[in-house]
């Protein structure tokens, strides 16, 4: 029984990180996000999740930035930027 405790006070925290490691990555290297974006005419620059179901996306298309709204049942335009403009 003593041995129980002990495997369990060692792996239950080495598989939680685990799967904190493994579920960190995926959200860093989500899909889209990746590196090879550079000959499309259309890349994602950045995404911000805004609560539980909803994102602010900056995509580049045709040179312009363009700020969308993204929620499971629309894609709404907020605002479109002009990227050689001086900041």
């Amino acid at each position: 029984m003593f041995w129980y405790f002990v495997k369990l006070l060692i792996l239950l925290p080495l598989v939680g990180g685990m799967a904190f490691g493994a579920l960190w990555l995926w959200r860093k290297y989500q899909p889209g996000m990746m590196v090879g974006q550079n000959d499309r005419s259309l890349k994602l620059l950045e995404a911000l999740p805004m609560g539980t179901f909803g994102k602010l996306a900056v995509v580049e298309f045709e040179g312009k930035k363009i700020l969308l709204s993204v929620t499971r049942g629309r894609i709404e335009k907020i605002a479109e930027g002009d990227p050689y403009r001086a900041r």
